[in-house]
């Protein structure tokens, strides 16, 4: 919170629509290294602490961003604390649009609901919010070149900008959640670094779905191995519910 406070007055008299040359520019810039560039955003300023299920991407995109920041200004102008600018920014801003349709889809066919006694995964990032935490293994946005980074070129472990933040930050936030997690990795890029961190002792995740798949529609695969790993993630979440949810 208190990086956010440091940019919370140029955050509040950014337009109501911002674009890449408001966000992306030297003001909001954090680092730079390995043809990477590091921004500042809001919305993973915020940690549920309370959250049963915490949902990890690679780094925020450009969508997630603008949206942080839209819905933080927005809040900072109608007079909210920071704390609440912050709970706004990552409420607007989490897996948005469709890959949010996709993944809600793809946990409603794995049980999640009927494990909660919720109606739809979709009450997540609504009415029980507080089951949920949302996050990424590297806090802030990360571009090459203009474009969303990936994962790949340069590897996380090839970076020393982003292993600080994968193998230092990361863990510290994820113990920061009391509650058992139900921990589910977005990409196989994503999994393989838990999988690391959970065999270096840095995280414990007992109950990780590995193998889920990426939820962005540009992932022309995830049908296909969503169909192959169905009946084993499901089996995770059951054996989750069995050990957390007595």
């Amino acid at each position: 919170m208190d990086l956010f406070e440091t940019y919370a007055p140029v955050i509040r008299i950014l337009p109501e629509q911002v674009g890449r040359d408001d966000i992306m520019n030297g003001r909001f810039q954090l680092e730079k290294a390995d043809g990477l560039n590091m921004y500042y955003a809001p919305h993973n300023e915020w940690v549920n602490d309370k959250a049963h299920i915490v949902i990890v991407g690679i780094t925020p995109g450009w969508t997630q961003t603008k949206l942080a920041f839209e819905a933080a200004g927005a809040a900072l102008r109608a007079g909210a604390s920071g704390k609440i600018a912050c709970l706004e920014a990552k409420r607007a801003a989490r897996f948005a649009g469709a890959m949010r349709r996709n993944l809600i889809s793809m946990l409603d066919a794995l049980g999640l609901a009927e494990v909660f006694q919720i109606d739809s995964a979709e009450a997540l990032f609504h009415s029980r919010e507080d089951l949920l935490h949302t996050t990424s293994l590297i806090k802030y946005p990360v571009f090459k070149q203009g474009r969303n980074y990936t994962g790949h070129s340069p590897k996380i472990g090839n970076s020393s900008l982003l292993s600080k933040y994968v193998y230092e930050q990361f863990p510290k936030e994820l113990a920061q959640t009391k509650a058992p997690m139900l921990l589910i990795p977005l990409g196989n890029a994503v999994g393989e670094v838990l999988k690391e961190l959970e065999q270096n002792g840095k995280i414990s995740a007992p109950h990780c779905l590995y193998g889920f798949p990426h939820p962005s529609g540009a992932n022309g695969h995830r049908l296909k191995q969503f169909a192959a790993e169905k009946e084993r993630l499901a089996g995770i979440i059951h054996t989750y519910a069995k050990a957390a949810l007595k």
